[in-house]
């Protein structure tokens, strides 16, 4: 199972970024697929979620401004940032489970400017 993440950069603050996560090794279309990030000096935390139904949740950090969504043909999940703040500054990680291990992408870096 491979995830590989891509799209992070540096933007300043009030600008887009578009993250994906293409994955490969699993039957992506019937896995919930996660968005984490990890800012320096705070714990891991749950961005985004999408379920094989497509049943999205967000942080509430996140709400409203981020969006996540999949492409089972390219078996990739999106996460569309509008609006980005000083505090979206993390690496972001996408994730799955399958058969009972944890499966992480390589992580891409998000740096917001103000």
């Amino acid at each position: 199972v491979q995830l590989q993440a891509s799209g992070g950069g540096l933007v300043q603050a009030g600008g887009s970024l578009r993250l994906s996560c293409k994955a490969s090794g699993i039957n992506f279309s019937i896995k919930d697929m996660n968005w984490y990030r990890r800012s320096p000096g705070k714990e891991r935390e749950l961005v985004s979620s999408i379920t094989a139904d497509s049943i999205t949740k967000y942080a509430d950090s996140v709400n409203g401004r981020f969006t996540i969504s999949r492409d089972n043909a390219r078996r990739t999940v999106t996460m569309q940032m509008n609006s980005l703040r000083t505090e979206d500054t993390a690496v972001y990680y996408c994730y799955t489970s399958f058969r009972g291990r944890d499966y992480w992408g390589q992580g891409t870096q998000v740096t917001v400017s103000s």
